[in-house]
């Protein structure tokens, strides 16, 4: 016969064993499913501590605050970008293939998870002189190498690398702001001082890093601008065209 305190005591067990262990990756998935529902505000160490059956407290062995949760949460999704086969550099790729193919992942990862995507957007990334969306190290070493291998010159490659971003950023935004999603996310990353980057894996970005650092935005504003009136004049004189046809 079991008495009152024994069957809690069987029970409890029974809960624990029927609870999946906790890990990173489950912390990291149970976020993601709370910012999915309701966006980055409805996402607190409280609420996800319930959503695992365990105390706030637990989860800090895996993350170590709230901003080191959304820096997690951030890579998580882009590590589908990652092993999403569709996006990585075959050798029988020309360049304008690759890019394409890389846009269209990384405008899939913003339908998914559109709530999340305005973080990816706007969170610091790993270095100061990468930009998002392609935020870490290993996605722009193989796209300025990939470049580089297709004819492409150092400067050539950092060129498209920042318009490349800069369209998927803009454009990305703008399409997950129509959905309804606040472009510009609730939580700010605290002020910490940039991190040490380590490139010895990266040969790539060590040789190409000073070049990187060094950007001129209004350059860039008013060259992207030009060639956006270029096409722009270019879409009329053939619309005029058809129209006369």
């Amino acid at each position: 016969m079991v008495d009152g305190a024994g069957r809690r005591a069987a029970g409890q067990s029974g809960a624990t064993r029927r609870r999946p262990g906790l890990s990173r990756a489950a912390v990291l998935d149970a976020a993601l499913e709370i910012v999915d529902r309701g966006g980055i505000g409805e996402l607190s160490m409280r609420k996800l501590g319930a959503s695992l059956s365990v105390e706030a407290m637990a989860l800090y062995r895996y993350v170590r605050n709230r901003e080191a949760l959304l820096d997690g949460l951030v890579d998580r999704v882009m590590d589908e970008l990652y092993a999403d086969p569709s996006t990585l550099l075959r050798p029988e790729d020309d360049w304008r293939a690759f890019l394409q193919r890389v846009a269209a992942g990384v405008r899939r990862i913003a339908r998914q998870h559109p709530q999340l995507f305005p973080l990816v957007a706007t969170r610091p990334p790993a270095a100061p002189w990468i930009r998002p969306p392609l935020r870490s190290l290993r996605w722009v070493e193989g796209f300025l190498s990939g470049l580089q291998e297709r004819g492409f010159s150092e400067d050539g490659a950092i060129y498209a690398y920042r318009a490349f971003a800069t369209f998927l950023v803009g454009h990305l935004l703008l399409e997950v702001s129509a959905r309804g999603v606040d472009p510009v996310p609730a939580a700010a990353a605290e002020d910490e001082a940039p991190p040490d980057v380590d490139l010895t894996a990266y040969p790539v970005l060590r040789r190409m890093a000073p070049l990187l650092a060094v950007e001129d935005l209004d350059e860039e504003f008013a060259h992207s601008l030009g060639n956006l009136l270029d096409r722009i004049g270019e879409h009329s004189r053939l619309a005029r065209r058809g129209a006369r046809g």
